[in-house]
């Protein structure tokens, strides 16, 4: 690959990525729109719920099953309706990575087409593009992982935060243990890689992508929560899942992983996130005076 066509290909991507914002800021301002013209509604839930005779009979008939249920859509209480929705979220990650196991295992057309997209990237591993991809994808190590969760539990405990140290580390650990307790279990091979790269375990699921998504986003979601505008949340949001992404993108691009390897990470790092979150939100309302 010439000089030239690096600086064109650099151009259309650095276009195309402009085009990406400015498309998914429209998509969050319409969601963040939804949500505030819903928010009067999700309000006055509780009294048009008490109201309507079919909640009246229900409650009579089945007290129990009643009450269960309406602390589960209770749109008031995280461990209502919003703890409800992230475990609906979280299973049915849960059960496309367990898809994406028994395609891999039953060698349908994924293998294929991992194999087709480690080609693609054949000719573009030149050194300029090596050199980015190696400098990012060690955000996604193991060492850096580690490094990023001890700096944000300094940060979380000097700035009196110290509740959602162990969701943070519950997320981080269970992530990992997830990950190489996958890798083995399946032993997929890795392809042949550069020799500017290294690896040595197994390939499936990439631990990477996987701790990448969940640590990177549980950092995120800390952050964003105390943000006070909806812009300043998006563009947060927005650069940590370039960030993730392009970690993930890097093992494909240095070819040490298959595309469903990064998918799969991606996978199990979303389910320790949703895991991770769903503790914070309950640490922060079982504090003293929390919120």
């Amino acid at each position: 690959m010439t000089t030239i066509q690096l600086a064109g290909l650099a151009v259309v991507a650095i276009v195309a990525f402009a085009l990406l914002h400015r498309l998914a800021w429209f998509a969050w301002s319409l969601a963040d729109r939804a949500a505030r013209r819903a928010s009067p509604h999700l309000r006055g839930w509780g009294a048009m719920a008490y109201a309507h005779p079919l909640r009246a009979a229900f409650a009579a008939r089945w007290p129990r099953l009643y009450a269960v249920l309406a602390r589960r859509v209770n749109p008031h209480s995280f461990a209502g309706l919003p703890l409800t929705l992230m475990a609906i979220a979280a299973l049915y990650v849960f059960g496309l990575f367990g898809g994406l196991i028994e395609d891999l295992l039953q060698r349908e057309g994924i293998i294929l087409f991992d194999a087709d997209i480690n080609a693609l990237f054949a000719a573009c591993r030149v050194t300029p593009l090596l050199e980015a991809f190696l400098w990012l994808t060690a955000f996604g190590s193991s060492p850096a992982i580690v490094a990023v969760g001890v700096v944000a539990t300094g940060f979380l405990w000097s700035h009196s935060r110290s509740f959602l140290v162990a969701p943070l580390w519950i997320t981080v650990l269970g992530a990992q243990a997830t990950t190489w307790a996958g890798k083995y279990v399946i032993g997929r091979e890795r392809p042949g890689f550069i020799e500017a790269a290294s690896a040595v375990a197994p390939s499936f699921p990439s631990a990477h992508a996987t701790a990448a998504m969940a640590v990177y986003g549980f950092i995120a979601y800390v952050i964003a929560r105390e943000l006070p505008t909806a812009r300043a949340r998006f563009e947060l949001v927005f650069w940590t899942a370039t960030m993730v992404t392009s970690i993930g993108f890097s093992r494909i691009f240095l070819g040490v992983h298959y595309t469903s390897d990064v998918v799969g990470g991606f996978l199990v790092g979303t389910f320790w996130l949703l895991v991770g979150v769903a503790g914070a939100e309950r640490a922060r309302r079982t504090r003293p005076g929390g919120q």
